[in-house]
């Protein structure tokens, strides 16, 4: 590998509140240390579809993760199988429904909970979380502290050359409060200083890192449609490339190539979009 890479994605949170909220990642933007744009999501904006997204840099109506019902194995090309192509070693703290798309379907929760599996095509190192019971009133998510340790963990255990971490927080606060009251302030800030306790090691460890979403929220709670509140959110890179100009809008499928060109791994013919740091 060329360059290592870590991905974080914060599901379901507005360009706004980045802006508002994110006090430390903001810092960093102007202490001249990361670089910061607007990133709009595949339609729809649906969690599930985007994850896809994310990772084939292909739209729904071509990977096939069209609805949060469509949970399956993803045939195509995608990061995980690309960096693995390449030689280097893959690991996932997520959601269980990228373990689904990206590994083996359906999820087992005994068997695909955790497991580690240096021959695997896909992801070696997986440690997955499934929000089993989550509802209006049960957030039923992890400790975002506790999957920022996991991955990092990861990282100096088995050397992880691309790594991504997923946290459903912020999403399950803006479907029970709304992203437009005291509850998702708090949030926001909260998330925002637990990452700043992990986010200088993994600089320190050599990983150039991605801060971004997978799709905004409406202030009543909804995404899925085409309203920018729910399809546009923020990416932060730390690293050393160049990227295009502050105000540039970038796409979602634009991610994966961007994440194979930095890590020097070539890009499958699938990948259409280009790569926006150089």
């Amino acid at each position: 590998m060329m360059r290592k890479l870590l991905l974080i994605v914060l599901d379901g949170v507005p360009y706004r509140n980045w802006r508002r909220y994110f006090g430390g990642l903001e810092g960093w933007v102007k202490n001249g240390d990361a670089r910061i744009w607007r990133m709009r999501a595949s339609l729809p904006s649906m969690s599930g579809p985007c994850y896809a997204s994310i990772h084939t840099g292909a739209p729904p109506q071509v990977h096939g993760v069209l609805t949060n019902a469509h949970i399956h194995r993803v045939q195509m090309p995608d990061i995980f199988s690309a960096v693995r192509g390449a030689g280097g070693v893959t690991g996932a703290v997520t959601h269980s429904w990228w373990s689904e798309f990206f590994n083996r379907a359906p999820f087992d929760m005994v068997r695909d909970i955790e497991y580690d599996e240096p021959d695997s095509d896909s992801i070696n190192h997986g440690r997955f979380h499934t929000m089993t019971g989550y509802d209006h009133v049960n957030q039923a998510t992890p400790c975002d502290a506790d999957l920022f340790a996991t991955l990092t963990s990861l990282c100096v255990r088995f050397g992880l050359d691309y790594g991504i971490l997923h946290t459903c927080t912020l999403d399950s606060l803006g479907h029970r409060f709304g992203h437009d009251c005291a509850q998702m302030d708090h949030g926001c800030a909260l998330l925002d200083a637990m990452l700043a306790g992990f986010l200088p090691k993994w600089l320190e460890m050599g990983y150039e890192v991605i801060v971004t979403a997978d799709h905004g929220q409406s202030d009543r709670g909804h995404h899925g449609g085409t309203g920018e509140d729910q399809t546009d959110f923020a990416l932060y890179y730390f690293g050393k490339a160049e990227g295009p100009a502050p105000d540039t809008l970038l796409d979602q499928v634009q991610l994966a190539p961007t994440v194979l060109s930095r890590m020097g791994v070539p890009v499958p013919e699938t990948m259409t979009g280009t790569p926006f740091l150089r």
